[in-house]
């Protein structure tokens, strides 16, 4: 004989500790009598199909992407920005740095003139400010304060909006060399080195090599603001400045025999 609790009951049991290995009971509505025999409902033919394993990942992300190929990312060659391409400047006017310099006390060694090519933060007043009075430094350390024929052609960064002469400062100073026939031209900076003789090499490389602008001599060395902010540099300047010393020295020797 079997007993029928409900879940009433079986909760009670429970609590008692009564393990009941009985079915447990469902809570069904009361059965409507049939007024014709039962008939058994016939189960389904339709087997039913295991569960497949879940795909490994690559398939899973195969499968998820569209067929179409406009998403695909297209490779591209990068565009290379120019490291060496030049700032636009503006060249002011060579103007005389010591007019008041006697002529008859200036060193034959210096000869006949010197033309300074550098980029300025104020043109108005190229000795002035730290980076000026440190160029006045050097030019006065070489004695060429004793010189009335010393000029200095600033450039300038060009403001936004402004027209910048770009490459015709080169062609500007060729003809500044060949109005003041300096017998040294010296180069003060990579952006003064690019503008006046066209070279985009580092400045290294152009410190050491000889140059010429418009058949004059030139020398390439640091500029007076990459100097204040890297003293160890400035034995480095002052050797190009000796080397500029002695060309014009050598030249002036030879054009004296």
């Amino acid at each position: 004989m079997s007993l029928h609790l409900d879940a009433r009951q079986r909760a009670m049991l429970l609590e008692m500790g009564v393990t009941v290995w009985g079915p447990p009971a469902t809570v069904t509505a009361a059965p409507v009598a049939p007024s014709h025999p039962a008939v058994e409902q016939p189960r389904s033919s339709i087997p039913v199909a295991a569960p497949r394993p879940p795909a490994p990942l690559a398939a899973r992300t195969t499968a998820a992407a569209p067929a179409s190929t406009n998403n695909i990312p297209q490779t591209t060659a990068p565009v290379a920005a120019s490291a060496s391409a030049a700032p636009a400047l503006k060249l002011h006017p060579a103007q005389a740095l010591y007019p008041g310099a006697d002529p008859a006390q200036t060193p034959t060694e210096l000869g006949a003139g010197w033309l300074i090519v550098t980029e300025s933060l104020t043109p108005a007043d190229p000795l002035g400010g730290d980076a000026g009075r440190l160029l006045d430094n050097m030019l006065r350390a070489m004695q060429l304060h004793r010189h009335p024929r010393v000029f200095l052609a600033t450039l300038e960064r060009a403001a936004p909006g402004t027209e910048a002469q770009g490459a015709d400062i080169a062609a500007t100073l060729a003809d500044t060399v060949a109005t003041l026939q300096p017998a040294m031209v010296l180069v003060l900076g990579h952006v003064a080195a690019r503008a006046a003789l066209g070279r985009t090499e580092p400045l290294g490389r152009l410190r050491a090599g000889p140059h010429q602008l418009a058949g004059c001599p030139a020398v390439v060395t640091y500029d007076p603001a990459f100097l204040l902010r890297s003293q160890d540099n400035k034995a480095a300047a002052w050797a190009d400045l000796c080397r500029a010393l002695a060309t014009v020295r050598g030249a002036t020797a030879v054009r004296a025999d």
